[in-house]
């Protein structure tokens, strides 16, 4: 599920950050945005790369990820709300960048919910297991702490 959900999400922003690229090439200040998309692009690639590989990411790894991808969304957001005008940005290019900004922060919030449950459930295992779990096999024989020392063979004919 996870590496799905990160491919549909790649292939979108993938979109946004092309057209960035050739839409706001105009003034000096209007350049500031590359930075962001490039970061972008590298996050998304990334991504990419994470759900194609046979080493799949952790919950808490792809968490940290769409986070930054998110806070990423967020500079955008706020320097093309500021220069939109100044810097002729269309229209479409905001929305696409909003929209994917968007997708990205439900995206953040599911698996981070999944994350998030992952260790809880990890830290309950370990917790019962430290503490004996009370099922039999967790300690010795019957769930108990189990033999210690040493047993020694008799000696002699048997």
């Amino acid at each position: 599920m996870l590496t799905k959900t990160i491919a549909t999400l790649t292939g979108a922003i993938t979109g946004v950050v092309v057209l960035g690229g050739a839409a706001l090439a105009q003034a000096p200040e209007c350049g500031a945005i590359q930075q962001t998309l490039k970061t972008r692009q590298e996050l998304v690639a990334k991504a990419n790369a994470a759900s194609q590989s046979k080493k799949k990411m952790t919950p808490q790894e792809a968490c940290a990820l769409f986070g930054k991808l998110q806070s990423n969304g967020a500079d955008g957001l706020k320097w093309i709300a500021a220069n939109k005008e100044w810097c002729s940005i269309p229209d479409s290019f905001a929305e696409g960048f909003k929209a994917d900004h968007v997708k990205v922060s439900g995206i953040r919030t599911k698996i981070c919910s999944v994350a998030a449950q992952a260790a809880k459930m990890e830290a309950q295992a370990k917790a019962q297991a430290a503490a004996g779990g009370g099922m039999p096999g967790a300690g010795g024989l019957l769930g108990g702490p189990g033999l210690t020392g040493s047993f020694k063979m008799p000696q002699g004919a048997l």
